[in-house]
């Protein structure tokens, strides 16, 4: 089993904004504010939050059984 991996770093796609956050375990995020320009992100159409969308890596429910926690 390999290991999910926490932390992720958002881009915001207005500024280029980029911030590492922490991602919940045991929730998507379907909504971030970018902390430079404000811009409130939502997921892109087919991923299932802004991790997904945004990040790095993504989200815990993904990482750990490859679908969605809704």
């Amino acid at each position: 089993m390999n290991k999910v991996i926490l932390e992720s770093i958002l881009t915001c796609p207005e500024c280029g904004a980029e911030k590492q956050e922490t991602m919940p375990t045991d929730a998507c995020q379907y909504y971030y504010e970018c902390i430079s320009c404000h811009t409130l992100l939502k997921p892109l159409p087919g991923d299932c939050c802004v991790y997904c969308s945004f990040g790095t890596v993504k989200c815990p429910p993904i990482q750990r059984d490859g679908k969605c926690c809704h």
